[in-house]
């Protein structure tokens, strides 16, 4: 009796597992097919997107199975592929590096002619400055020897520093 009411309490916890095992199995056993906008089947445990129309959802839970019998879905057509060869893509690929590299060789000359003549314009300032003061300015010629500007020459000065500011912002 011991060993029939020992078996009974063993089988007990063996049929739970297996009827949990059978609930398992058939919730994992939902799978999903259908077909996506570029015509390739997908199969999923998850649903389609709801992007996906319910003519291409070919197996889903709770309905029917696919009928090989039945009209077929709509497949979008395949995008058309690029005729060109890899010569053609390759030259098309330099031709947009060099005028990439162009156009960045350009930008960089532009930088640096701007910031030339913001350096250009400053020392314009500064020269201006002194004039408009009246200081004693002193150059030097040709020899190296140094002498102060005359009058005229400031005069001459003035006038191309004022040309210089005029391009200046």
């Amino acid at each position: 009796m011991k060993l029939l009411h020992r078996a009974r309490h063993q089988f007990i916890p063996a049929a739970l597992a297996g009827i949990c095992l059978l609930v398992a199995g058939t919730a994992a056993h939902a799978q999903y097919l259908w077909i996506d906008e570029k015509g390739v089947k997908q199969f999923s445990d998850r649903p389609p997107p709801p992007s996906v129309p319910e003519k291409r959802i070919l197996k889903a839970p709770g309905k029917a199975s696919f009928n090989p019998d039945a009209s077929a879905p709509e497949v979008p057509a395949a995008p058309a592929r690029n005729s060109t060869t890899l010569a053609e893509r390759e030259a098309d690929y330099q031709r947009r590096h060099t005028e990439a590299r162009a156009a960045a060789d350009k930008a960089a000359e532009q930088t640096r002619q701007r910031a030339e003549q913001t350096a250009n314009c400053e020392i314009a300032r500064k020269n201006q400055q002194a004039i408009s003061d009246g200081i004693r300015i002193a150059t030097y010629d040709k020899n190296g020897e140094r002498h102060f500007m005359t009058d005229a020459e400031r005069a001459e000065q003035e006038k191309n520093n004022r040309k210089v500011l005029a391009a200046c912002k």
